[in-house]
């Protein structure tokens, strides 16, 4: 079991700032491949079809390994299994090099997926291992803003990088931002748990039934956030905004700012307190960008929808995770970021036919609809354990 922690103990650890750092550059060489390698797959010969193709296969081996990750890190050294993961991602993305043809670039995404997948897992446990218990919230919070700050700086890097130089450039930069977290990895002192052995069967420890709830609203969350990610671009073009990018800045900056906020709140009087505004930040975000036509109008919903954003998904993850006992932690983190995933997989699926058919202005007006949903199980869920 956990040791008694005190509202006193340190959180910002020379272990947790390495762990975030590593995480951060990871996220950072993902991002940079995620923005560019649609035009190498285009520069192969693949149409915007393999485009799609390739990034279902990075997302099902992802979702795949996530799992069977958790089980693993109930027994095996944190570190090293952390270690493997940035190491398959490392040696996949320098793989890209050699990739001739389409098939070649599902293949070696195929397999980024299983490291992908691995490490962002383990990262997660370890992550909640390192923070103090009364300070989850907040800690899983900061650990959360790793992906988000590299969501602002990995996709114009992959493309400047992209641009100097060609592909090897990219495929290289992004390569060492990988090695550096990797090398982090060896200066980090992973806390061992006292921890009660498992038997429960192989198969119903899959998943950690405790964590399925937070995880099913991660799921809508990631519905709704799949269709922001994957079609406001095109949105863009579809209502004359050509500085569309503008969202992403701006999301990120209030994802920053509100976390740290949230995650105190989280903390002291628990998810109540921030799932109800956060929901609801989240569906009005979505609402206002359905109707945008102005850069201020962008900015305005950039601004709602990150803070809706950025208290909901760190307070779903550090609800999932204390959910689980100590020897459950993986399996917590595996059932919430696969949840995550699904949903961002199904939100751009169903969502990208919506926009084709209709337009994407009403697309985002549907895909509103999962954060009133999320708002309602949750209070369904609150009413239900106070009465």
């Amino acid at each position: 079991m956990d040791k008694k922690i005190t509202n006193n103990e340190s959180l910002w650890t020379k272990d947790y700032i390495l762990l975030l750092i590593s995480n951060f550059l990871v996220f950072v060489g993902f991002y940079m491949l995620l923005s560019t390698l649609p035009y190498y797959i285009f520069e192969m010969g693949g149409s915007s079809s393999h485009v799609g193709m390739v990034t279902a296969i990075f997302t099902v081996s992802a979702i795949i390994i996530r799992p069977f990750s958790g089980i693993a890190l109930e027994k095996v050294n944190k570190k090293i299994f952390l270690s493997l993961g940035v190491l398959i991602c490392l040696v996949t993305i320098g793989g890209f090099n050699w990739a001739s043809t389409v098939v070649g670039i599902m293949l070696i995404r195929f397999f980024h997926g299983f490291g992908w997948g691995i490490s962002t897992t383990t990262y997660g446990t370890i992550a909640s291992d390192l923070v103090p218990v009364s300070r989850r919230g907040e800690g899983m919070g900061y650990f959360s803003s790793a992906s988000t700050v590299a969501m602002s700086i990995g996709p114009p890097l992959g493309i400047m990088l992209m641009g100097n130089k060609g592909f090897p450039n990219l495929f290289m930069g992004a390569s060492i931002s990988t090695l550096i977290a990797l090398i982090l990895i060896y200066f980090i002192q992973v806390p061992k748990l006292e921890i009660e052995v498992n038997r429960e069967g192989f198969a119903s420890r899959l998943i950690e039934k405790k964590a399925l709830f937070p995880a099913f609203l991660a799921l809508l969350l990631g519905f709704t956030y799949g269709g922001i990610t994957s079609f406001i671009t095109l949105f863009g073009q579809e209502v004359g905004i050509e500085n569309v990018g503008w969202f992403f800045t701006i999301n990120a900056i209030f994802i920053l700012i509100i976390r740290s906020i949230a995650g105190r709140i989280f903390d002291k009087k628990g998810h109540f307190w921030v799932m109800v505004p956060g929901a609801i930040f989240s569906f009005l975000g979505v609402l206002i960008l359905s109707y945008v036509r102005t850069t201020g109008t962008l900015i305005l919903s950039a601004i709602v929808y990150g803070i809706g954003f950025g208290t909901v998904q760190p307070s779903l993850l550090a609800w999932a995770v204390n959910s689980a006992e100590p020897a459950r932690r993986g399996s917590a983190n595996a059932t919430y970021f696969s949840a995550f995933d699904i949903g961002i997989g199904l939100g751009s699926a169903v969502l990208g036919n919506i926009g084709e058919f209709l337009s994407y202005s009403q697309m985002y007006r549907i895909s509103s609809i999962p954060m009133l949903g999320l708002l309602i199980f949750y209070l369904i869920y609150w009413k239900r354990v106070e009465s």
